[in-house]
């Protein structure tokens, strides 16, 4: 047989701190509303009544779907405790049922954002353990606390430790109370047997004061955005850290990260920031996404097809792709590209330099523009992976002059390289440095650089940073933005570029600071560092339409 539930909402009209509360708006909603939707989906078929002396109160109560007990006011007092409420409106539903209930469930409409799989779980234990007399939800509230003995403050710990280390303390919250019926009296709710079911810190808030409420309509506002993105040898990193950009200006919604089967090198990358970060399985890309159940979908992984974005629209959530000019671009909502022209003006797409995200570090660092009359640090990256290894190539061709005029040389791997034993003969004569978190005050202290035409070329331009470029495949030949209009030395593809060519590049910025000056002024004058704040704004519409 099944138990039989009852759970009471006691809700009173006088609240003090925030007048009305109980049916005040919150996210569109009255606060009741929430606990009795919560209360309403559990799966084991409780009986939900709201407790309260107002008519106002009781009249929406029914509207959502509740049952009322008409409390009387001489329970409705300030100093009335909860345990003579619940008792009374547990004899009032018994007496209109005619039957006895197994467990009576206090749940606080000021616990707004308490989940029905929560209670259901807390249920499912005390269902299961039958020497438990009262369960109460509860947060691990753990610090290093104080307290006061005798007129004096001491220490209510006995080591100073990391909060993890220190022993659980718990602190009841109001998001539910259950008691067996046998212990349910005018005067208590507590049985012989206590127990403490822990829950979220964001299911914890029990809205008392504005401040609360703010907090709770937050929550009600954050949504789960999952960023989707590949990384691998063949491609590189520059969609994992476009989207590792964005993802540090999104501070207001849930962010997940998932990669697809091939993307190992991706995921490694975006866990070492601590983001949640999950690898589809091979051809089940779109499964791991209706799985992770997203509210907004943000591709960045080059040219989608039909197909698999017609999928994604089927989940009926927004969509916004990056890099993407591919068939599958015409399902998004919102598409963004930086560096692939596009050829004709569609609705919602934005494309070209102004939307180019910047990381974090280069907003913070300050520009560039060559002063030194002749060149003291020349810096070579080709990016997370540089598959063609230019690398090695460029540095046999200027170790020799550099040799001869005293340059430094600073070379920057990425996470991806795989030809670092091709560098052996150079490594007294380089300083060589790998997958570098800083790379802005890398970029600072040169005086020109190498680097082939993806992220990198937006980088060097935020700083003003003279860039020769050669690209790592044909489609890299169409970044418009990497030319000489833009302040960069283009040679092309770079495996077809001749090493005289290569050479007479470099020597040809090594022997003019005006020309150096010249490349670098007309890289700021782009204003590469207003582009995250223009993308950002552009998600927050997407993500924010009805």
């Amino acid at each position: 047989m099944n138990p039989r539930i009852l759970i009471v909402i006691p809700a009173r009209g006088g609240s003090k701190g925030i007048p009305r509360k109980n049916l005040r708006t919150l996210g569109g909603k009255p606060l009741l509303y929430y606990t009795i939707r919560m209360a309403k989906g559990s799966r084991h078929g409780a009986e939900v009544v709201v407790s309260s002396e107002d008519e106002e109160i009781r009249m929406v109560a029914r509207k959502l779907g509740a049952g009322v007990i008409e409390r009387d006011p001489s329970l409705s007092q300030d100093a009335t405790t909860l345990d003579s409420v619940i008792y009374d409106a547990t004899v009032q539903a018994e007496a209109n049922c005619g039957q006895p209930y197994d467990l009576v469930i206090t749940a606080q409409p000021t616990s707004p954002l308490l989940q029905t799989a929560t209670l259901d779980a807390a249920i499912d234990r005390m269902l299961a353990n039958p020497t438990i007399d009262t369960l109460i939800s509860a947060v691990d509230d753990r610090h290093l606390s104080w307290e006061e003995r005798d007129g004096k403050l001491v220490p209510a710990y006995t080591a100073r430790l990391n909060r993890q280390y220190l022993p659980p303390r718990y602190r009841e919250t109001g998001g539910f109370f259950i008691a067996r019926r046998r212990v349910v009296t005018p005067t208590s709710r507590f049985g012989a047997e206590v127990a403490v079911f822990a829950i979220s810190d964001r299911e914890s808030i029990d809205v008392d004061t504005f401040a609360d409420w703010a907090l709770c309509e937050y929550y009600l506002r954050r949504k789960r955005i999952a960023l989707v993105t590949a990384g691998y040898p063949a491609i590189g990193l520059g969609h994992v850290h476009n989207l590792l950009a964005i993802a540090s200006g999104i501070l207001d919604h849930e962010l997940n990260f998932v990669v697809d089967a091939n993307s190992q090198l991706a995921f490694s990358t975006i866990a070492a920031y601590n983001y949640p970060v999950r690898m589809s399985a091979p051809g089940e890309l779109v499964r791991c996404l209706a799985e992770l159940a997203p509210d907004v979908i943000i591709n960045d992984r080059l040219d989608t097809t039909a197909a698999e974005m017609a999928e994604l629209k089927a989940l009926g959530v927004p969509l916004i792709n990056f890099e993407d000019l591919g068939p599958g671009a015409r399902y998004a909502d919102l598409v963004i590209n930086a560096m692939y022209p596009e050829q004709k003006v569609l609705l919602n797409h934005y494309f070209g330099h102004r939307y180019f995200c910047l990381r974090p570090e280069f907003l913070l660092t300050g520009e560039s523009v060559v002063t030194r009359p002749v060149v003291q640090d020349v810096l070579v990256t080709f990016g997370g992976v540089d598959p063609n290894n230019f690398t090695q190539r460029v540095l046999a061709l200027i170790l020799p002059e550099c040799r001869r005029r005293g340059i430094r040389v600073k070379v920057i791997l990425g996470r991806g390289y795989a030809a670092r034993a091709s560098l052996k003969d150079y490594t007294g004569e380089i300083e060589l440095l790998d997958d570098v978190r800083d790379m802005a005050e890398h970029m600072l202290g040169a005086d020109l650089a190498f680097t082939s035409a993806g992220r990198t070329t937006f980088e060097t331009a935020a700083l003003g940073l003279p860039t020769i470029v050669l690209c790592q495949n044909p489609r890299e030949t169409t970044h418009f933005f990497a030319g000489p209009n833009y302040g960069f030395i283009n040679l092309g593809l770079g495996a077809e570029a001749e090493d005289g060519a290569i050479l007479d590049a470099f020597l040809g910025l090594l022997d003019s600071a005006e020309q150096r000056r010249h490349l670098g002024e007309l890289m700021l004058a782009q204003e590469i560092r207003t582009g995250l704040d223009r993308v950002l704004q552009l998600i927050k519409q997407t993500i924010d339409q009805p």
